[in-house]
């Protein structure tokens, strides 16, 4: 397991708050009042993040205030995709290693959006240590199989946002282009968005799919296993975003 994995359990709930609580728990043993409001403060925590009125209103939070026109005086000149999971096959119905289906969303919007802007695509995703093959190789060989989209630059060094954004700006300079659309989820835009600038290209987002605001009905209040998959994503990224700008200072 990378140390990325790791770390982000570590970091981002609501992943860290079961051990916590569990260490509350521990805790109580011989501090019974620290413990207790330790594992409360866990149990709060891990309700309050499972409910859609939460989640997906801090996704649509994070997703405010896109760059989603391109500034008049610098028009995209390619299209970059990034990478996101990959999929293992348990038999031999499909290849042994593909795209996953985050990642196969973000190659479909990249299709439709080169088909209507004619625009070239840029590629972006490696491979993590225990998978064989680069996201971006899998990605490259979906939209051509699949979309009849053929990319023109295949970037298979980087391991997470901040090297596709350096990655892709040393391939895109030298066709001399400064200015990009970006292709991933909404909730992703705003920290690839800070990685490209720091990398000096210029970057349109062109999200997936906006994501829809909670509108207050009974359904999301109740807690649910996608309050809490949505929550880890808006928290991932407002920690993700936080510290890409602190490294790009």
């Amino acid at each position: 397991m990378s140390l990325s994995v790791v770390s982000t359990a570590v970091v981002v709930p609501p992943l860290n708050l079961l051990p916590l609580g569990l260490a509350g728990l521990v805790i109580a043993r011989k501090w019974r009042g620290l413990g207790r409001a330790i594992s409360s403060f866990a149990l709060v925590g891990l309700f309050v993040l499972s409910l859609p009125i939460v989640g997906g209103g801090m996704l649509v939070a994070l997703e405010r205030g896109l760059k989603l026109t391109p500034p008049p005086g610098a028009p995209p000149a390619a299209i970059v995709v990034l990478g996101a999971e990959e999929t293992r096959a348990a038999d031999g119905a499909w290849p042994a290693v593909d795209v996953g289906s985050l990642t196969l969303e973000r190659v479909r919007a990249a299709a439709i959006l080169a088909r209507r802007t004619g625009l070239p695509v840029l590629v972006s995703g490696g491979a993590p240590e225990e998978v064989p093959t680069p996201v971006a190789t899998l990605m490259a060989e979906s939209l051509a199989t699949d979309f009849a989209v053929k990319p023109r630059w295949v970037e298979t060094r980087s391991l997470d946002s901040w090297q596709n954004a350096e990655e892709s700006a040393a391939i895109l300079r030298q066709a001399g282009i400064s200015s990009v659309y970006v292709v991933t989820h909404a909730w992703h835009e705003r920290r690839a968005l800070i990685a490209f600038a720091h990398a000096g290209i210029t970057a349109t987002a062109a999200p997936v799919r906006l994501d829809r605001a909670p509108g207050g009905a009974v359904a999301d209040y109740v807690p649910r296993i996608s309050g809490w998959e949505m929550s880890y994503y808006a928290l991932h990224e407002a920690i993700g975003c936080l510290y890409y700008l602190l490294l790009s200072r």
